[in-house]
């Protein structure tokens, strides 16, 4: 297993998605933003090599390539040539706050076509979301007080 600076192994907070219509660079570059941004993933830390997180994932080492690639050059991370490639500080806030709402975009995008390729309508997952989300509220203000 591929680990970052002795932390849980990247390999195993990624979980692709292999029957999506989704690329799966895409569902890497995705998940690894929503884990910076969440904060599981910080600034300074570094990713497993390319090769290292192709294998662990068993995907294409082109295809981690891809994804490592663009996300250094959207900011996220940076390839530096013989030392590896690690986590950039933290965005400014306009820039994150934007990358946060990119990544609730995506994650909504993935979750309406997964219900919609099981043959859900869309009033059924508008009231299944609305009831979870109700439930998530009381939730969250009774362990709030």
């Amino acid at each position: 297993m591929v680990s970052i600076n002795g932390n849980q192994d990247l390999s195993s907070q990624i979980q692709l998605d292999l029957g999506s219509n989704t690329p799966i660079y895409i569902q890497i570059i995705e998940q690894i933003k929503q884990q910076v941004i969440g904060g599981s993933l910080k600034p300074g830390e570094q990713l497993p090599t390319v090769r290292a997180l192709a294998f662990e994932l068993r995907v294409n080492f082109n295809t981690v390539a891809r994804a490592y690639r663009l996300l250094d050059e959207s900011g996220i991370i940076s390839t530096q040539k013989g030392r590896g490639t690690y986590i950039l500080d933290t965005l400014p806030p306009q820039a994150a706050e934007k990358q946060r709402r990119q990544t609730l975009e995506a994650l909504s995008w993935r979750y309406l076509r997964e219900t919609l390729r099981l043959g859900f309508e869309p009033e059924e997952i508008t009231k299944s979301l609305q009831k979870q989300v109700d439930e998530w509220k009381d939730h969250r203000d009774l362990t709030d007080h």
